[in-house]
C-alpha cells in the first residue's frame, strides 16, 4: 500500500519504508495483538522484558502508514526503559515525534500501538 505523496510527514515516510523495529522476536517474554475494526490495522507487538526493563521490541501487523511509524517510534521510545516508564508513554510524545498533526479520524493510527503496548505489559 503506498503513502500518497504529501499526506505524511517526511518522519512516518521514513519509518513506513525502513521501520527499525518491524520483525519476529524470537525468545520474548510477553505479546499482545489488536485490531483497529474501523480501518483493519491490526498491530502486534512482542517484547522481551529483562530485570523490570524491556530489552528489546519488535512489532509486526498490516497496518497503514501512520500506524506502523507510530509502532515503531514507540518502540524506540521504550525500547531499554524501565516498565513503569514504558507505560507511562503518551499519544501526544508520538505526535511530537512523528511530527505529525493527525486528524481526529485517524487518531486510532497512532493510538493503536500504545493500547497493544499496555495490554502487553499488563500481561507481563
Amino acid at each position: 500500500m503506498a503513502a500518497p505523496p504529501g499526506l505524511y510527514t517526511s518522519v512516518i515516510r521514513e519509518r513506513w519504508r525502513r521501520p527499525r523495529f518491524r520483525g519476529e522476536l524470537p525468545g520474548a517474554t510477553v505479546t499482545a495483538e489488536d485490531v483497529n475494526p474501523l480501518c483493519g490495522d491490526r498491530v502486534r507487538l512482542a517484547l522481551r522484558l529483562e530485570d523490570g526493563a524491556v530489552a528489546l521490541a519488535r512489532f509486526t501487523g498490516d497496518s497503514c502508514a501512520i500506524c506502523s511509524a507510530a509502532a515503531d517510534v514507540l518502540l524506540e521510545k521504550i525500547q531499554g526503559r524501565r516498565v513503569p516508564e514504558a507505560a507511562a508513554v503518551t499519544t501526544e510524545d508520538l505526535l511530537a515525534t512523528l511530527e505529525a498533526d493527525i486528524r481526529p479520524t485517524r487518531m486510532q493510527c497512532v493510538t493503536l500501538p500504545l493500547s497493544v503496548l499496555r495490554a502487553a505489559l499488563r500481561a507481563a
